[in-house]
């Protein structure tokens, strides 16, 4: 089996790029991706709350996982290197597009992975400092942070469709189905079907 695997941290960020750079790879190596798994998460989740987490109990001997870069697979070194160690002992193989990285079981390949998932930590922490540098400098300047007032998050921007919304799934529509007619991402959907539930709509 052939997986081609997307990750996004936030649902305001879209996971097209991701599948058009793996298919574009797909096609250049004449293969077919079999299964796609995508999820909306931050990378430094547990893995037991990832799909990613899902997907490696299933890889078997051969497989191979396709993504768009290592740190896709996870945000921190300690779990890249443990998402690698395992594919390593179950023989499965994992690819990434960016990195050009192909696990094998050659040292070169461990040294590889290592290199790579430090440099995606230290690139993460550099960021995460920048932003605190950046919202600090804000503060000092008297810059009001944080969401608006009154404004609505990104579930509730799907209140104007709500009774569209409500009779695709009623029809038995997938989140996923209704997330593409209405641009959001069906993590999106899921949420706002809970806002209604919760307002006694459904």
């Amino acid at each position: 089996m052939i997986y081609g695997y997307i990750r996004v941290s936030t649902d305001k960020q879209t996971t097209e790029n991701q599948r058009f750079e793996i298919l574009e790879f797909a096609n250049k190596q004449g293969i077919t991706i079999d299964k796609w798994i995508e999820e909306t998460i931050s990378g430094t989740q547990s893995l037991k709350k990832r799909e990613l987490g899902y997907l490696l109990k299933h890889l078997k001997a051969n497989d191979i996982l396709i993504a768009s870069e290592l740190s896709r697979l996870g945000r921190n070194l300690l779990q890249i290197m443990s998402i690698l160690h395992y594919c390593m002992e179950i023989e499965a193989k994992i690819w990434t597009i960016k990195d050009n990285y192909r696990l094998g079981d050659d040292i070169q390949s461990k040294v590889l992975a290592f290199a790579f998932g430090l440099s995606a930590e230290i690139e993460r922490n550099l960021i995460s400092q920048r932003t605190k540098e950046a919202l600090k400098r804000k503060r000092e300047e008297g810059v009001v942070l944080g969401r608006p007032k009154g404004s609505k998050s990104s579930y509730l921007k799907l209140s104007k469709y709500e009774k569209q919304v409500l009779k695709m799934k009623k029809r038995g529509c997938t989140n996923t189905k209704i997330g593409k007619k209405f641009g959001v991402t069906r993590d999106t959907v899921a949420r706002f079907l809970k806002y209604c539930e919760q307002q006694n709509t459904l």
